[in-house]
């Protein structure tokens, strides 16, 4: 061991760092909570096919409504009613992701903590 003894612990300075680092994380944690809770409640919508096909998701990554004009609907071409419902549908949910990236590295300061 070392002359002087051991230094470690929670005395001193070290602990008043502890304590500022325990309310710095509780103070993320209560941003992060509301956070997600206001992207829960954003919806994010997206159109295909020049806007005949719409859909919108909420934050949760739920489809909450799908819009289909009529001049979509071709009973000789399915697929393509298809291809634009899953192409908007997906351009929501990547909105509603991208949302949640950049909110979630606006609150770390850009740090990936893996969430």
């Amino acid at each position: 061991m070392a002359k002087g003894g051991f230094r470690g612990g929670y005395g001193g300075m070290g602990g008043m760092n502890q304590m500022q680092m325990m309310k710095q994380a509780q103070k993320m944690q209560q941003d992060l909570l509301k956070m997600q809770q206001e992207l829960e409640q954003t919806d994010y919508t997206a159109a295909a096919g020049g806007g005949v096909v719409t859909a919108t998701v909420n934050g949760k990554r739920e489809l909450t409504s799908l819009e289909i004009k009529p001049e979509a609907v071709d009973p000789d071409d399915v697929e393509m009613l298809q291809d634009m419902v899953i192409a908007a549908v997906n351009e929501a949910l990547r909105k509603a992701e991208d949302a949640a990236s950049s909110n979630m590295s606006r609150l770390t300061g850009g740090l990936n903590l893996g969430f």
